[in-house]
């Protein structure tokens, strides 16, 4: 489904159909970290379609998009054949830079298994080099913004990584 100017904003957007799968199982018998990583990436494939900003972006327009930072956080493990449910939420964007955050859930038994926070650059791909975005594109996400303004930010949102940070 792609977003046009009238037309509702999912909040969040959700990507169903993936599952864990035998190659992606560890020595632990679970599903190996990086892969997360890669299913969370697999899971914004459905909301940039959506969004309009998918690889056919580069073709029609000559912009896309590149990742800066991710942090994943891991909290329960996923097992063979698991079917996941991925949520994606745009946090805060501006001309230049999205802040999204995905969850992931065992879309079966609903529980959380990971989140993953990205910070993404818009890029003019014939500079290879971030730009701001085209005014169309930036309405859309501001209107993604607004309509997840009200969503409440999964726990580990900004948390940066030390040892002494501790559960709530």
């Amino acid at each position: 489904m792609k977003i046009t100017d009238d037309s509702p904003i999912p909040a969040p957007f959700v990507s169903l159909g993936q599952k864990v799968l035998p190659a992606w199982i560890d020595g632990n018998d679970h599903m190996n970290v990086g892969f997360y990583l890669r299913a969370f990436d697999e899971g914004f494939d459905t909301t940039y379609e959506a969004l309009g900003l998918g690889y056919g972006l580069i073709k029609e327009r000559g912009f896309s998009t590149m990742t800066v930072d991710t942090h994943v956080s891991y909290h329960r493990e996923l097992l063979l054949d698991a079917p996941l449910r991925i949520t994606c939420q745009l946090v805060d964007c501006d001309r230049k830079r999205a802040h999204w955050i995905q969850s992931m859930y065992h879309a079966e038994e609903g529980y959380l298994a990971a989140t993953a926070e990205w910070l993404i650059l818009f890029i003019d791909m014939t500079k290879r080099k971030v730009a701001s975005m085209p005014d169309d594109i930036y309405a859309r996400l501001e209107r993604v913004k607004a309509a997840h303004a009200s969503l409440p930010l999964p726990v580990p949102l900004g948390r940066t990584i030390s040892i002494h940070n501790r559960k709530a």
